[in-house]
C-alpha cells in the first residue's frame, strides 16, 4: 500500500488537466524570495555535489535553536530522518508505539525495517491520548515512541507540560521520537522546551511554513552522540546543493517567514468560518491545515471523492475517530474562495 497517493497520480487516473492542490499540506504561498533567488543564482553550479555536513545551514541552525553545530544533523526531509532513526535505534523484531491515523510515514519505516508497530487510539475530541501512550509503552517497553506536535493529521497539539509528561513517563531505554513539522506554526511557547536528551530526537523541516517541499530538506536536533549515530548511517550526498542554499537564505527571511504564518492563520479562520456557514464544524488546528466534520466516515469519503471529480484534491484520515473529517490545507485567499464554492456544490450532490 502506498503511504501517499500523489496529485500528480490523481491527474492522471481522473484525467484532470489541473487541481487545486489542497492535500498535501504545501505552502500555498512558497518559498522566500531571497530563497529562489539564492538558488537560482547558484543552479549553474548545480553539477557541483553539496557540502556532505550541510556545515553552513546547521551552523544557522545552532543559533537559531542556541545549541552547538553537533547537536545537529541535516537530512533530506523528516521522512529521511524517521528511516534513519528506526534503522539506528531498532532491531529487527523491536516494538514500536505510536497513535493510530497519525503520520503514516513512520510506520512504514517501522513495517519496512522489520519492526513491529503498536498504537493507541485518539481520544474522542481529536487529541493525542497521552495516558494511553504511557500506559501502553509502560507495557510494551518500546524501542521508540512517536509523535507528532503538533499532530497530523488531526492538527491539534499537546500543550507543553503533557509533552514533558509524556517524555518522563517513558520507560529509560525508550526514545521519543517528536515530528514538529508544523511548529512553525506555533509561538515557540507553545512548544516542547529546548531539550537535549540522549533519550529525545526533534525533527523539523523547511517543508512547511518555508514552502520547500520540493527541495527535501529537514533536521534533526539530539545529543552529539546521537547525532554522531545518524552521521554514520545517512547518506552521504543525500541533501542536494540547491536545497542547502535554498535553507539557509530562508532562515535568514524572518519577514517572510512572519508573513506565511500570518497567512496561514487567517486561512484557517477562513475556514472555520466556512464549516459553521455549512451548518458543521472544524478542529483547531495549529497547523497549515483544518479538518471539517462530515458527521461519519462514509458521507467524508464520499466528499473528498466528489471534490476530486470536481478538480479539487483533499485528503481524509483513514482511523476514527477522526475519519468523520476532510482535511484540508490552507490556500492562498483565491483558492480558499474556489475551495468553499466547489465545497459547497459537492455538498448540494451528496445532500440532494
Amino acid at each position: 500500500m502506498t503511504p501517499f497517493i500523489a496529485p500528480e497520480q490523481l491527474m492522471r487516473e481522473g484525467g484532470h488537466s489541473s487541481l487545486l492542490r489542497l492535500g498535501a499540506n504545501e505552502s500555498a504561498f512558497g518559498p522566500s524570495p531571497k530563497a529562489v533567488e539564492a538558488m537560482a543564482r547558484e543552479l549553474p553550479r548545480i553539477s557541483w555535489y553539496g557540502d556532505p555536513e550541510s556545515y553552513d545551514v546547521r551552523s544557522a541552525l545552532a543559533v537559531r535553536h542556541d545549541c552547538a553545530v553537533e547537536n545537529l544533523c541535516v537530512g533530506s526531509g523528516i521522512d529521511d530522518l524517521m528511516g534513519l532513526a528506526v534503522r539506528a535505534f531498532m532491531g529487527a523484531g523491536a516494538v514500536a508505539l505510536t497513535t493510530r491515523g497519525t503520520y503514516p510515514t513512520f510506520a512504514y519505516h517501522v513495517t519496512g525495517f522489520g519492526g513491529r508497530l503498536e498504537t493507541v487510539q485518539y481520544r474522542a475530541d481529536g487529541m493525542v491520548d497521552v495516558d494511553a501512550l504511557v500506559a501502553r509503552a509502560n507495557e510494551l517497553r518500546p524501542a521508540i515512541v512517536y509523535l507528532a506536535n503538533p499532530d497530523n493529521p488531526s492538527g491539534t497539539l499537546l500543550p507543553p507540560a503533557e509533552v514533558v509528561r509524556l517524555f518522563e513517563a517513558l520507560p529509560r531505554q525508550t526514545l521519543l521520537f517528536l515530528d514538529e513539522a508544523y511548529v512553525d506554526f506555533i509561538d515557540e511557547r507553545s512548544a516542547f522546551p529546548p531539550l537535549l536528551h540522549g533519550r529525545l530526537l526533534r525533527v523539523r523541516t523547511f517543508s512547511k511554513a518555508y514552502g520547500m517541499a520540493g527541495a527535501r530538506i529537514g533536521y534533526l536536533i539530539s545529543t552529539p552522540r546521537n547525532v554522531v549515530t545518524f552521521q554514520k548511517i545517512r547518506l552521504h550526498y543525500g541533501v542536494n546543493r540547491n536545497a542547502q542554499i535554498g535553507a539557509l537564505a530562508a532562515l535568514g527571511d524572518v519577514g517572510f517567514h512572519e508573513h506565511v504564518v500570518k497567512q496561514v492563520a487567517q486561512g484557517r479562520d477562513e475556514y472555520y468560518t466556512l464549516a459553521v456557514s455549512l451548518g458543521t464544524s472544524a478542529l483547531r488546528s495549529h497547523t497549515n491545515f483544518v479538518c471539517i466534520d462530515f458527521g461519519n466516515a462514509e458521507r467524508a469519503t464520499t466528499v473528498m471523492n466528489k471534490l476530486l471529480a470536481h478538480g479539487v484534491f483533499v485528503r481524509k484520515p483513514a482511523a476514527p475517530p477522526l475519519d468523520r473529517y476532510v482535511r484540508v490545507s490552507v490556500g492562498t485567499p483565491e483558492e480558499r474562495l474556489e475551495f468553499g464554492t466547489r465545497l459547497r456544490a459537492v455538498l448540494a450532490e451528496v445532500d440532494r
